[in-house]
């Protein structure tokens, strides 16, 4: 693997930095105080074709590769989460899934406004009692005619008000546990369709999380993505790509709180000196740059497999699980540094904290991670070759019309 980023990378890397320092950060944090979500990102980013960034050109995206997609996660959640999670729901959870397991005409009606950003997605897995345990959902898809009648609702659903498209998932035959669940697309303005959002979080205030519900929805067969009883595989494997920009996100705030503390330490005086003298805070900030670098190296690990088309589901959890965590201990640090100012809205390093804290849970709890690790060391898992995998990437036939 070379980790050298190739001049195409540099470039994706400062177009979506420069477009995260001048029009993100200056006015996110009005955002997060507000609980709104910034509707005004999703044009930006699909003019810079953030939204389809390692789509093919021929569905409309960028044609850019998996690596780029990390660059762009880390750069965009260096100023917010809640603009990073947009293109993990959109772009990994469900417009790769429909370019994973979609048939060409799917592709054609539902990848295509996707990549150019034309819609939105989002995924529907979660629900108030099925989370880690997925077979536990209680949605159903019955058979009707040339159609399937979906019920059921789904929680905790990232950009439920916003999205167009919906990848639901829902029980086909109930009795098979999670071989027995199937993928729909829905789409906004079905009949017996309806979404809402969530007021109160600990964090990611910018970003749109709520509820989506499902009244006899009539759903056409041909929504259906892949056969049935897939459904639990295509939620996973969707999953693994969602996990590797959670982490490369979780790199840029180990990033952005890094940059804080340290111009803050070099800023700050008590006792006559600055407290970047203090070993204490210096050992500190010596933890971040470590664990920036390890998170950055798992995440890229991943992202390079992925462009291999080698199945990467024990990287990516472990460049989650570890690149998360660390964000979480870096913006904690990051606060104690600032001492009684990181504990206000004043200083930026309440937002990271804040927001840090959802990454450790989402895509898979640090718990599940270290369960799929264990396993993987014991043996006790090994994983299957899918019918359909996450195709390699290929610039010749990405970056052709």
């Amino acid at each position: 693997m070379d980790f050298a980023y190739t001049k195409e990378h540099e470039m994706v890397r400062d177009m979506v930095r420069g477009f995260a320092k001048k029009e993100i950060r200056p006015v996110i944090s009005d955002y997060d105080r507000e609980h709104k979500y910034p509707h005004i990102f999703l044009s930006r980013m699909a003019e810079l074709g953030i939204m389809g960034i390692c789509i093919p050109e021929r569905y409309g995206g960028a044609g850019m590769d998996y690596i780029s997609l990390g660059i762009v996660s880390e750069a965009l959640e260096w100023a917010d989460a809640s603009v990073r999670e947009t293109i993990a729901v959109h772009l990994a959870l469900n417009a790769l899934a429909v370019f994973q397991w979609g048939t060409e005409a799917q592709k054609q009606q539902f990848l295509a406004p996707l990549a150019s950003g034309a819609k939105v997605g989002c995924f529907g897995l979660t629900e108030s009692a099925a989370g880690s345990d997925v077979a536990a959902m209680k949605s159903t898809a019955r058979r009707q005619g040339d159609d399937y009648i979906l019920n059921g609702e789904k929680m905790w659903i990232t950009l439920a008000d916003v999205a167009d498209t919906m990848l639901v998932f829902a029980k086909t035959d109930p009795d098979q546990r999670h071989r027995g669940i199937s993928a729909f697309i829905l789409e906004r303005g079905m009949t017996g369709l309806s979404t809402g959002t969530i007021a109160e979080k600990m964090g990611v205030h910018a970003s749109n999380t709520g509820w989506i519900a499902m009244n006899d929805v009539r759903v056409p067969q041909q929504n259906r993505l892949g056969e049935e009883g897939e459904g639990f595989k295509i939620a996973m494997s969707a999953l693994d790509n969602a996990r590797m920009t959670v982490a490369a996100g979780a790199s840029g705030t180990i990033r952005a709180v890094m940059e804080l503390a340290i111009a803050y330490a070099q800023e700050r005086e008590t006792f006559g000196q600055k407290i970047a003298s203090y070993q204490l805070v210096q050992q500190m900030i010596a933890k971040m740059t470590l664990n920036y670098d390890i998170s950055t190296m798992l995440w890229q690990r991943a992202a390079w497999l992925k462009n291999q088309g080698i199945r990467n589901t024990r990287e990516t959890s472990q460049a989650k699980w570890f690149a998360t965590e660390s964000a979480w201990d870096a913006a904690s640090d990051a606060v104690q540094i600032h001492g009684a100012y990181g504990f206000s809205k004043e200083y930026e390093v309440e937002r990271y904290l804040r927001n840090a804290k959802g990454a450790v849970i989402y895509e898979g709890t640090t718990q599940i991670h270290q369960l799929m690790q264990a396993s993987y060391v014991l043996g006790l898992r090994r994983d299957k070759p899918l019918r359909c995998e996450l195709p390699a990437y290929d610039p010749q036939l990405w970056q052709e019309d």
